[in-house]
């Protein structure tokens, strides 16, 4: 695995969905908004909490804060 400081942790679009997610969006919500499917968004934070090696969405949003990936 490279050097990833500095570099953030996040694709653009994972960050748009987990910043959608935080202010309570449902998955079809984000997946209207963003113009994807709503399995694209499934995909997108399922790969972010592979990424994060946690279990659940929330989990997910708790490491990006305290990580500093992610403001709510």
């Amino acid at each position: 695995m490279g050097d990833v400081r500095g570099k953030s942790l996040l694709t653009a679009r994972e960050r748009e969905v987990f910043e959608l997610l935080v202010q309570d969006k449902t998955t079809r919500e984000i997946a209207e908004q963003l113009y994807i499917s709503e399995k694209t968004v499934r995909n997108h934070i399922s790969n972010v909490m592979k990424k994060l090696n946690v279990k659940g969405r929330s989990q997910a949003v708790v490491e990006l804060v305290r990580m500093g990936e992610l403001k709510i």
